[in-house]
This record gives C-alpha cells, structure tokens and sequence, in this order.
C-alpha cells in the first residue's frame, strides 16, 4: 500500500469515527437528560415497547412487546428500577409484533392488535382473560390473501364488548364482535388524504367515547375522525366526519387516551399534545403540549393512572433494556 493510500485509508477512517460520534454524543446527551415530571422506570427483556396501560385493579402497567410479541407487566417500585415480567408469549404468534392494547374492564380481558411489522403480511386481534391470562380468542384479520398488505395497529372496545381495530396500512378499521367473530369493516374516502406521504403511516390511535362514538387518528397527516356507532348510511357503513382541530397540528399522532367526555391526550413525537372539544366532537383545539426530553424513545401511547397522564416510549436503552414511563403535565 502506498504512504498516500495508506493517509487516505486513515483519513476515511478517522471521518467515520468523528461523524459517528456525533449522533452517539447526542444521544448520550439525551439520555442524561431528566425529565422535569415523574419517571416509571423498568427492566425488560426487549428493546421494542409499544403499548403501556395502567391497570387500576391490578396496580400494574400492562405493556406489549413489539419485538416477537407478548404481553408483560410492570409493577410501579419506589426504589428505583421495577422488573419486566412476561405474562403472555404465544408460540403459534411469534415473529408478529403486539402493538396497541386496551383493558376491557366490564369483561376482564386485554384486547392486543397483533400484526406482521414488516412485511405487513397478517393482522388479528387477540383477547387474553386478565386472571389466568388464558387467550379467550384470536380473530384473524388477514393474511388469507399474499396481495393484501395489512398492519393492525390499535384498538378499542366499545360498551357492548365489540372491538375495533385500526389498519395503519390499508386505511380501515375492522369490527370484531365480543366473541372474537369479524363483522364487518369501516371504510370511507376521508380516510386517505391527497398525497402519497400522507398515507405511509393511516389510521393509528383508536378510542371509544361513551356518547357511542369513534375518535381515531391518522398518523402523517394529522387527521381527526368521529366515527358515529349510532349513524348508518345506506350501504350500511358508519358516519365518519373528520373533525375540524384549531390550535396547532396533530401531525405524527400516535395512541390516543380519554381524560374526559371533552378531552383527550394525543402522545405523538416529538410532542404529546392535550385536545378538548365542547361541541360533541365537531371540533376540538389543542390546548396544551408536553414533550418529555427524550425524543430519541419515540412517544407511541399514554394512559392514565390515578389522574395523571404517562406516557409511553418504545424504545428502550443500555445492557438491562432500560425502559420510561413519564408523567405528562398539560
């Protein structure tokens, strides 16, 4: 090798190492950092969080593992770290990503939209008895077809038991009925906004508002829906209308928790975001934000514990899987 080959290897080298620093700086940097509010903290067995759900009667979180599946539970500790332990890991389901969940309290079940992450092949909607954590049914959603692409997001349960499930990849939502049988899907135009950007990541964050209605979410374009449970037209499809948001963008939304009748929390990155409505949902502004430091986690759910909002980060850092839950003040 030539003296010259040899600097220009050095130097390349040298590049690598120096550019490289930057961005692990940084996130060395963020990683010191202290969030201003309170701070769940926990040790699991995977990098990838996606879900967590306080679990009043339990005195738990609940969270879902992104990484090959699965349900655990974290018990709040005063003394530092808490411990992840696995309370659901199905075989015939590894591989698939455990996304969004909802505790359906009147039934003691855990409802788990599970999906195929990256080849977006298959989606269904698990339900698991929150005492023996038996699974009570698995409703397939897709994957009959190699063509179909799909991506089971989230989830909600309505006051009669019956689920609905987002796809953030074919803009729809499906119907599953408290048995675990597919009913039907809700579809509509508004549901993919003009340009193709907008549609890389659809309908994600799902909740059931007690007044019988839908709010869901549409990730990269910021969208709000009310879906109205009561209202059919004639091809027997449900009322969606996209509600009208003043105050700021929703853009990057992910899950979706209910406060009130008139408020809900959109966690998101690089911002959770506080929005109220005092008319049913036609409108709503955004009145508050919080960002909690940590931006390199990636905000993907809130819940709510004993009044106060947490918010959950997907990922997790350092040899134990370090993991945050962080209290959210509007």
């Amino acid at each position: 090798m030539s003296p010259s080959s040899f600097c220009s290897s050095r130097f390349s080298v040298a590049l690598f190492v120096v550019i490289s620093a930057v961005p692990i700086a940084y996130l060395v940097s963020l990683e010191r950092a202290v969030p201003s509010t309170h701070v769940f903290s926990y040790h699991s067995s995977g990098f990838f969080r996606e879900c967590a759900k306080w679990d009043d009667v339990g005195r738990r979180f609940l969270v879902s593992f992104m990484d090959g599946g699965g349900i655990g539970e974290v018990v709040p500790s005063d003394n530092g770290d808490s411990e992840e332990v696995t309370l659901v890991k199905d075989i015939d389901l590894a591989g698939n990503a455990s996304l969004g969940i909802v505790i359906d309290r009147d039934r003691n079940r855990l409802l788990v939209a599970v999906a195929d992450l990256l080849g977006n092949r298959y989606s269904a909607l698990a339900a698991y008895d929150m005492s023996t954590w038996r699974r009570l049914f698995l409703a397939e959603l897709s994957g009959q077809s190699e063509e179909e692409k799909s991506f089971a997001d989230d989830v909600a349960v309505d006051a009669h038991g019956n689920a609905y499930v987002t796809d953030a990849k074919g803009s729809k939502i499906w119907k599953v009925d408290v048995s675990g049988e597919f009913v039907s899907t809700i579809e509509s135009p508004l549901f993919t906004p003009p340009g193709w950007y907008n549609n890389l990541v659809a309908l994600n964050g799902i909740l059931y508002h007690p007044h019988a209605f839908l709010i869901v979410i549409h990730t990269f374009s910021g969208f709000l829906y009310k879906i109205d449970l009561t209202a059919a037209d004639g091809n027997n499809n449900n009322k969606v209308t996209v509600i009208q948001v003043a105050g700021g963008t929703l853009r990057f939304g992910d899950g979706l928790e209910l406060l009130s009748p008139t408020k809900i929390v959109v966690a998101g990155s690089p911002s959770a975001k506080l929005v109220e409505s005092s008319d049913g949902w036609r409108t709503a502004t955004v009145t508050g934000w919080f960002n909690t430091g940590m931006v390199h986690r990636i905000v993907s759910s809130a819940t709510v514990k004993e009044g106060s909002v947490y918010l959950n980060h997907i990922l997790g850092f350092g040899s134990k899987k370090r993991h945050i839950l962080v209290e959210a003040v509007f």
